[in-house]
């Protein structure tokens, strides 16, 4: 797993990697925290790209090796690192773009819907499908996703998990600009100077107006999202969805 800053003037472009599927874990995510806190910090940086290596943005939580739900949560009630690490990235005061290729999953939409704008291409997906995996969403994305799409859309994601692709996201604003593969990065960096041609305090000013209390409705929701995924972990249902999904089979579901 490896998490970059490299420069292009007045943009930090922070690239994160874990290959094949960049599956997200508390290691990744706190990376990427650092590498936001640092570009937030540096008074020469007035936008950032958020960018993966590799031909999938990100395929999800980690679940087969660095379960968020149970990480660091012993008890019920207890705060999860995980998504502790997750709500300190919508504290971040630098406006975010994030360049989105190919599956944006779960945890993965968590962390495009972090970014103030998404660049994707037309073999984007944005799939929410918790309900598929018979479990609750989380990463924020049940308060979040809203704010982007709107409650109706919003609910017809988290509520049948489907798939979301470049085009329809575009025409839902879920992606601001849907360009070619090739095109990608460099419409992600453009617009992210196009940030930084504005005056700094400004934008950052503007940007605290509209986002507003976002920080902390994710952290008030990840916290119900945790309790949520707590009980729900220890059901049949869930265990049917992990093996579903696992076997590439539609699930065979019965509500225990």
């Amino acid at each position: 797993m490896t998490v970059t800053t490299t420069r292009e003037g007045h943009v930090a472009v922070v690239t994160f990697a874990k290959p094949p599927h960049n599956f997200a874990d508390l290691a990744l995510i706190e990376g990427i925290g650092t590498a936001f806190t640092a570009a937030d910090d540096d008074r020469d940086v007035r936008a950032i790209v958020l960018r993966s290596d590799g031909r999938v943005f990100c395929a999800g939580a980690d679940l087969a090796n660095s379960n968020p739900v149970a990480a660091g949560a012993a008890a019920a009630g207890e705060r999860n690192p995980f998504y502790v690490a997750a709500a300190k990235l919508f504290a971040i005061k630098t406006p975010v773009v994030a360049s989105v290729q190919g599956a944006a999953v779960g945890a993965g939409l968590g962390l495009a819907l972090v970014a103030d704008f998404r660049i994707a291409t037309p073999a984007a997906r944005f799939v929410a499908n918790f309900v598929q995996l018979g479990f609750h969403p989380g990463f924020g994305i049940s308060a979040v996703l809203e704010r982007v799409v709107g409650r109706q859309r919003a609910g017809l994601m988290l509520l049948t998990g489907r798939r979301i692709g470049g085009e329809q996201a575009a025409e839902w604003g879920l992606a601001d600009q849907l360009v070619d593969a090739d095109a990608l990065d460099g419409a992600a960096l453009a617009l992210a100077h196009e940030i930084a041609s504005g005056a700094p305090l400004a934008v950052r000013s503007t940007r605290a107006t509209i986002r507003g209390d976002l920080q902390a409705l994710v952290e008030r929701q990840t916290d119900h999202e945790l309790a949520e995924q707590q009980w729900l972990q220890n059901t049949a249902d869930y265990a049917e969805g992990v093996r579903a999904v696992n076997e590439r089979r539609p699930g065979r579901f019965t509500g225990a």
